[in-house]
């Protein structure tokens, strides 16, 4: 059964909810990320969740923050609820398993997206403009067609309900400063760097993804929230890989594509029916297996 809300009846006060994450205080210090079932796309959350998607989420991006901590600092403690103030513990039905125990860090108001690969929102841009995020890049590329190098392409960060809004890296800095927005762009493109080429080992391309960052209370920036996962990436299958046409994916792009062809994209209330959330679930875990090396038990 999808778990697509906690409720921890007051034990752990709950300070937001996101379209995945609930998050709660554990003290002044420290912040316990739950990971849902909930699955967003075209950022409107689905009626109904997806089994095991919370779960799967964590242990990726556990793996994730593990294989990244030389490039840099992230806010990650343990995935071991068996530290949470005591009165939680009563719910481990809820969180074991889907759980991060975090530093809490001021959240940097944008998202860091870096982009390999020509596609999405980007590939209708260059389209019409030739353009991404207002860069201009190589005229006569393909949809799918990696870049030259992959491109940093920020976008705000929306609140719930709202939608993130594409902006060229210039205006980054006039959101979170020079200093900031200088250091978040050089970290986000070492990390996708890294992560691409581990990726590649797998058989599987990074086309592109989503970081976000905090400061720390020593005003380092550090990787905050998830990383690179099917719900912040494109992961596309290497052995298929085609340029100039879309590509078979383990990310929610099956998802997104089906609402496309319902003509459901950004409704409200949509209930995804069961053979798409198996299909999606079954793509979750196929990414889990393939980067990890692991074989996934729920």
């Amino acid at each position: 059964m999808a778990v697509t809300t906690t409720d921890l009846e007051g034990s752990l006060p709950l300070i937001a909810k996101g379209k995945v994450r609930d998050i709660y205080s554990v003290d002044d210090s420290t912040l316990l990320f739950v990971a849902t079932d909930r699955i967003s796309a075209y950022d409107v959350i689905m009626k109904n969740g997806v089994k095991d998607k919370g779960k799967l989420l964590t242990q990726i991006s556990r793996f994730w923050f593990s294989i990244l901590s030389d490039i840099c600092a992230n806010h990650f403690i343990s995935t071991d609820i068996s530290t949470l103030y005591e009165p939680a513990l009563k719910y481990k039905d809820q969180l074991e398993g889907r759980s991060m125990v975090v530093r809490k860090c001021q959240i940097l108001p944008i998202e860091a997206i870096v982009r390999g690969y020509l596609t999405g929102s980007a590939w209708k841009e260059y389209k019409r403009e030739g353009t991404v995020h207002g860069i201009k890049v190589r005229e006569g590329m393909k949809e799918s067609e990696a870049f030259d190098v992959p491109i940093y392409t920020p976008s705000t960060k929306a609140e719930l309900g709202e939608h993130d809004q594409n902006i060229h890296p210039s205006e980054a800095v006039k959101i979170i400063g020079e200093e900031y927005a200088k250091k978040v762009e050089e970290l986000a493109l070492k990390l996708y760097i890294k992560a691409k080429e581990y990726a590649e080992t797998k058989g599987i391309i990074i086309a592109d993804t989503k970081f976000e960052f905090g400061v720390d209370e020593s005003g380092n920036v550090v990787l905050v929230d998830e990383v690179l996962t099917p719900d912040s990436s494109r992961f596309w299958r290497a052995d298929t890989y085609e340029i100039g046409k879309s590509q078979d994916s383990y990310d929610k792009q099956f998802l997104r594509n089906w609402l496309t062809s319902h003509d459901l994209a950004y409704k409200e209330g949509v209930e995804m029916p069961v053979d798409i959330t198996e299909m999606t679930r079954a793509k979750y875990i196929e990414a889990y297996e393939q980067l990890t090396g692991q074989k996934w038990s729920s």
